[in-house]
């Protein structure tokens, strides 16, 4: 894990194109944050395309936990259901694998791309030109790593006490360990909850509010202590030191739930900064220039069938099936935005405005023509989020308090004793 400030640098393409060149090493964070028993964490019936279903198979681990009609599915349901999509239509031909887009850059009225492609001893550089481009790579790929003192003497001096959640492959790995967990958003929470029963401690520093939905209940476990942030870590004791004043000494893993980053550094001339992209209309269009478009940089929620309406949006304007309002309009809602949610991380944020986005996109997006048509937003898929987010809230309770139940029990027997 890197502790660069550039963690996510472009590479200096060569000079001249065509060209073969020595295999980079540059870390390209393409390894996944899934691990073996990871499912969803909202009901897939409202993540699905609209004439698309994910097919209703749930393991038996979460049946056994959220009941027969859990609405949770397991990650490699997902993958075959992304997946089928490619070979159902024969979309695979025009997927190239283990190529990375370098750079991008205008030229006259479309852009173009240098490309890199991983060879088994080299890197093969060439370009091409399109007339538009969509990026759609995500911001779930670069972790975010906070600024404390100390951390990086503490994962220097001790290799593999210092991890991020993207790196979390199996709750085995914490046994009898003595843990503190950085962040209090989803990746954390789930960490939490996933290794309480078999890690010696638990600590939980968490500067922020709580999550604006999943709430904090998973950190008013017993076992699980919570502190507003770290002052400092002292490597030397390795000792977590947190701005309560409290300390926790003899500290064996520090693992970040503290997210991800916006990167693009294919595009260095697109403003990427407070974790959004500047100049974007719905979070999609980029103002200055409509050929460049982005599909996922919002945090979503309703994941899938977000991306299908940004992707129809920018589908029908390329094809000319829709236009824009003017410039100044355009932004002067990135300006509303931002007085509205802030200029941070609550600027791409859905949740709870679900209904007016989908709506906005489907009338941006408009009806004539060919192509897919984009239904009115169905409140059945709110409720569905709600639900979903509702379940996982009462099982975690029911596990706090069973354990709750089990601390007093063991209290009880030693008084006894």
């Amino acid at each position: 894990m890197s502790f660069k400030k550039d963690i996510d640098p472009p590479l200096v393409p060569p000079h001249d194109l065509p060209a073969k060149t020595k295999k980079s090493s540059q870390e390209r964070y393409d390894a996944t944050p899934i691990y073996s028993y990871l499912e969803t964490n909202i009901d897939v019936h409202v993540m699905e395309f609209t004439e698309e279903p994910i097919p209703d198979c749930a393991t038996p681990e979460s049946i056994a936990r959220f009941g027969a009609d859990t609405p949770f599915r397991h990650h490699t349901v997902i993958q075959k259901y992304v997946e089928g999509l490619f070979h159902r239509h024969d979309y695979d031909k025009y997927i190239h694998f283990h190529v990375t887009v370098e750079r991008v850059t205008k030229s006259g009225k479309g852009w173009n791309l240098t490309l890199r492609r991983s060879e088994k001893d080299h890197d093969y550089w060439w370009q091409e030109y399109f007339d538009a481009v969509a990026v759609c790579s995500g911001h779930y790929s670069v972790p975010f790593i906070p600024d404390i003192p100390g951390l990086v003497d503490m994962a220097t001096a001790y290799p593999g006490s210092v991890e991020h959640t993207k790196g979390f492959r199996s709750r085995d790995n914490y046994k009898n360990l003595n843990v503190v967990i950085v962040g209090g958003n989803i990746s954390a929470m789930d960490a939490a909850f996933d290794i309480v029963d078999g890690a010696k401690h638990i600590a939980v520093a968490m500067r922020g509010k709580a999550h604006p939905y999943f709430t904090d209940t998973v950190f008013t476990h017993p076992s699980i202590h919570r502190h507003p942030g770290i002052h400092h870590i002292d490597a030397k004791t390795r000792s977590v030191h947190y701005l309560d004043g409290s300390v926790d000494n003899d500290v064996d893993k520090i693992l970040l739930g503290t997210g991800y980053r916006f990167s693009l550094p294919f595009l260095e001339h697109k403003d990427v900064s407070n974790n959004r992209i500047h100049g974007l209309y719905q979070h999609v269009i980029n103002i200055e220039d409509p050929t460049l478009a982005f599909i996922g940089a919002v945090n979503a929620g309703l994941t899938f069938k977000t991306f299908e309406w940004q992707a129809v949006l920018v589908s029908r304007l390329w094809s000319g099936r829709c236009t824009l309002p003017p410039i100044e309009e355009q932004y002067q809602w990135e300006l509303n935005r931002i007085k509205q949610r802030g200029d941070n991380v609550k600027f791409t944020v859905q949740f709870p405005d679900f209904e007016e986005y989908f709506n906005t996109i489907r009338d941006l997006a408009g009806h004539d023509g060919p192509g897919r048509k984009l239904p009115e937003f169905n409140p059945s898929w709110r409720k569905g989020f709600e639900d979903c987010v509702a379940l996982r809230i009462s099982r975690w309770k029911y596990d706090i308090e069973k354990a709750r139940n089990e601390a007093g029990n063991e209290i009880g027997k030693q008084h006894h004793l």
